[in-house]
């Protein structure tokens, strides 16, 4: 209670106080965009991704915008130690996002390299999953899928560097006939996604959708 008023939690945007429990203020919050993609039908991540890999479904929660307030959000979530930004994300998707009766068998999120784990002290993709995990009573796997170079950020990147990525993962366990969701933080070129995508589709009979928090325009 002393730290909250010594240390008041502030929207990341505007700096107004806000509730601990908070990212954003009201007002702010209304500056966030939105996709409202539906993730069974066509919409334009799932456009992307069928370009690199046969995907099932995929959904984007917001857009990036590189000068924008979501590019604040996912800054927060990566590089300013903020990892409680996951369970606001998650909960702004699970507002959002309805599987009905078609729910996918297990989550799966793209893994750091133990090096960058280690670093950042946390995986930014981890609480998000498992809040999804248990919103919508889906398994997770943490460990399915493993990075096996280190490189620095995607934001870091050149978009030369950011093309190259083959052999970057591996699957570590012996997976078929399986749905599975990826998950990553955000779309940018799709060479992430659709890298860490043929491992599981190469291991068996698996399909993949996809969830990514923003989609780069």
């Amino acid at each position: 209670m002393i730290l909250d008023v010594l240390f008041p939690n502030r929207c990341i945007h505007c700096n107004r106080i806000i509730d601990p429990e908070f990212l954003v203020c009201d007002l702010c919050f209304s500056q966030i965009h939105f996709t409202h993609y539906n993730y069974f039908e066509n919409n334009p991540v799932k456009e992307k991704c069928s370009l690199f890999f046969p995907v099932e479904n995929a959904y984007s929660l917001i857009q990036f915008e590189e000068k924008g307030l979501s590019r604040q959000i996912i800054h927060e979530l990566k590089y300013k130690s903020r990892e409680k930004t996951g369970k606001i994300l998650a909960d702004w998707t699970t507002e959002r996002l309805k599987f009905d009766d078609h729910k996918p068998d297990l989550l799966v999120s793209v893994p750091l390299h133990p090096r960058k784990l280690k670093e950042r002290g946390y995986n930014q993709l981890h609480l998000y999953t498992e809040m999804l995990s248990s919103f919508y009573n889906i398994a997770f796997d943490h460990q399915l899928i493993k990075r096996n170079h280190y490189s620095k950020a995607q934001a870091l990147k050149d978009k030369k560097h950011r093309l190259e990525s083959a052999n970057i993962f591996s699957i570590t366990q012996s997976i078929t006939g399986k749905h599975i969701l990826l998950i990553d933080d955000v779309f940018t070129t799709g060479n992430t996604v659709s890298s860490v995508a043929w491992e599981i589709l190469s291991a068996g009979d698996n399909k993949v959708s996809v969830l990514v928090m923003a989609e780069d325009a």
